[in-house]
């Protein structure tokens, strides 16, 4: 059973978000499992984007690079507080570069790496939680920090992936990557919009990062833990799926290139033309 850690609901006229009840988060207070010996010296928490890098779609109405940040010196302030040494890659609106944030989190030999951000879609009807790795040694950290924040938020589960993001794929420590919900979805982009949520967000993840170690050793399909116990999540590989794409991108890229070549004659901007088909796929 979904644990709903409160109760949100969208007023008619105006969508704003009923009160949320303050206190501490009951996801935080059922990880019994607090700090043991095989807790990290030290947490390195990744806000996503910063500075000129805003985040998410053109167009998008909130912007991804304020709610990262908030969300992560929330979690920041909730681990010290729990004896956790805690490094920020950003705790400021600045833009860090990738290959940083990674050597910042591989400096240190005894951490875990999170990185927070926000799901965008051009489909605003697009929304739930989605956290993901790389490592196997990272699935553990994943299951628990999903299980908390993807059953306690009101927004749907969409799982557990894998999936070769540079940040994940390059730091040499366990780490994950968690969407916290769609900004380009108004429901979610109001939730997010509200202070207390972002707690909650916060709460919920520093609440998977002390219950990692409890975490079953072997892959589950359940979703409630035992009470001793948090579930090894099954989860979608998307690094296969990634590498089909590109592909087939590669494949529709040359076949418009020799489409294209065809007809130089009698087009008097073909250069300009493939120019830009090969910036959009770069960009996708």
């Amino acid at each position: 059973m979904r644990r709903n850690f409160f109760q949100l609901r969208l007023l008619p006229a105006t969508l704003s978000i009923a009160t949320v009840a303050c206190g501490t988060s009951s996801a935080a207070s059922r990880s019994s499992a607090g700090q043991s010996a095989s807790s990290p010296a030290a947490v390195v928490i990744d806000a996503g984007h910063g500075g000129f890098d805003r985040g998410g779609i053109p167009g998008q109405s909130v912007p991804e690079k304020e709610m990262t940040l908030d969300v992560a010196q929330r979690l920041k302030a909730l681990l010290a507080d729990s004896g956790y040494r805690v490094i920020m890659t950003r705790d400021s609106d600045v833009f860090v570069p990738l290959a940083t944030r990674v050597s910042i989190a591989n400096s240190y030999q005894n951490a875990i790496f999170i990185c927070i951000h926000f799901n965008s879609a051009k489909r605003v009807g697009a929304d739930g939680i989605e956290t993901y790795f790389y490592s196997r040694d990272s699935l553990p950290l994943a299951s628990a920090v999903h299980y908390f924040v993807a059953g306690g938020a009101p927004s749907p589960n969409r799982g557990v992936r894998r999936r070769g993001y540079y940040v994940l794929r390059k730091t040499r420590v366990p780490a994950v990557l968690v969407e916290c919900g769609f900004l380009t979805n108004p429901t979610e982009a109001q939730y997010v919009q509200n202070a207390s949520y972002r707690q909650k967000l916060a709460e919920e993840i520093a609440a998977g990062i002390r219950g990692r170690s409890s975490v079953a050793s072997t892959l589950s399909s359940a979703r409630v833990a035992t009470g001793e116990s948090i579930p090894l999540q099954s989860y979608i590989d998307q690094t296969k799926a990634r590498s089909s794409d590109r592909s087939r991108s590669k494949r529709s890229s040359k076949k418009s290139s020799k489409t294209k070549s065809s007809k130089k004659k009698k087009s008097s901007q073909p250069a300009e033309s493939e120019a830009n088909a090969t910036q959009k796929e770069g960009g996708g």
